[in-house]
């Protein structure tokens, strides 16, 4: 949830970047708690199986249509909504596949993706880039700067073990030990938590920040930590590349829309995104792109331009 600056570049850089435990001194058995890394390819859903939408196609930009494909300016460096493959130059994530799904229901060609600076991308919109796809929560203040189509619902969701084998109740999360990546709103969060916690009398939460989802990953698995607490796509992500070996836990909390950006001036390419994301939601692709990354419980049903918030 890109809602804080915290989330837009400091700990979601490294997000899922799954690799060794980082504290070397102590480590489970690796067929328990080895992930595969982040950048390793992820079969994402094939939209070459999208045909274009003759209305949809038609209320295009001529400039778009000239140009014949849909280009997107992203940080990738939030998986899973956008990353990059282990080449370090690939783009890759639901974002990614949804661009490239609105091209071809739009009747152009390709979605193209380019790398940006998370900040630097809406202003850019309009020039360097025709939409930008990158995990922006919707908030007034980039109401004001542009246009927001809404697609996504995503709040913030514990993880544990497969199975719950240290009883975590979500609940309840006093006494227990929770893994979060540092300078997060799940850190922020958790700290009020365990606040609460102490001001009814009850036992603080041990909170383990680190720097790499994977390792807290790698230790909730490994039974050091009782939880996790991140992005709900993030949960659900680390347990496709886990195998399995994690689980939400409890309901998604704090949640907040999302939305592909456009220049506040382009009410054409505006109507046109709308409408081809409401025919992805409409036809089950967008619930199906997001699955590859076990992230479709965050999908939405309506297309809104600029929703309140």
């Amino acid at each position: 949830m890109r809602k804080f600056l915290s989330l837009t570049a400091t700990a979601a850089v490294a997000a899922l970047a799954l690799a060794a435990c980082s504290d070397p001194g102590t480590s489970a058995p690796e067929e328990d708690t080895t992930t595969p890394e982040s950048g390793a390819a992820v079969e994402g859903f094939d939209v070459t199986t999208i045909e274009p939408v003759a209305d949809i196609a038609a209320m295009v930009p001529d400039t778009l249509v000239t140009a014949d494909q849909l280009t997107n300016g992203a940080s990738t460096d939030y998986p899973p909504g956008e990353f990059l493959l282990a080449d370090g130059k690939t783009p890759t994530g639901y974002d990614i596949d949804i661009v490239k799904a609105l091209a071809a229901v739009m009747g152009l060609s390709d979605g193209v993706t380019n790398t940006a600076e998370f900040p630097t991308i809406i202003p850019a919109l309009g020039t360097k880039f025709d939409i930008g796809a990158s995990s922006f929560t919707i908030t007034p203040e980039r109401i004001e700067q542009a246009n927001m189509v809404s697609y996504l619902e995503v709040g913030s969701a514990f993880g544990v073990a497969t199975g719950n084998p240290n009883n975590f109740t979500p609940e309840d999360p006093c006494g227990f030990s929770i893994g979060v990546q540092n300078g997060t709103f799940q850190q922020e969060y958790a700290e009020e938590l365990s606040a609460q916690c102490e001001a009814e009398g009850k036992e603080a939460i041990t909170i383990q920040p680190l720097s790499l989802q994977s390792d807290i990953t790698t230790k909730v698995v490994g039974g050091q930590y009782d939880a996790t607490f991140a992005d709900a796509p993030v949960i659900g992500f680390a347990s496709v590349q886990s195998g399995g070996k994690i689980e939400q836990i409890g309901d998604v909390i704090e949640s907040a829309p999302q939305g592909i950006a456009i220049a506040k001036s382009d009410e054409q390419l505006t109507a046109a995104i709308q409408a081809a994301m409401q025919h992805l939601m409409d036809e089950g692709y967008l619930a199906q792109i997001l699955a590859v990354y076990g992230a479709e419980g965050s999908a939405l049903t309506q297309a809104r331009v600029n929703p309140e918030v």
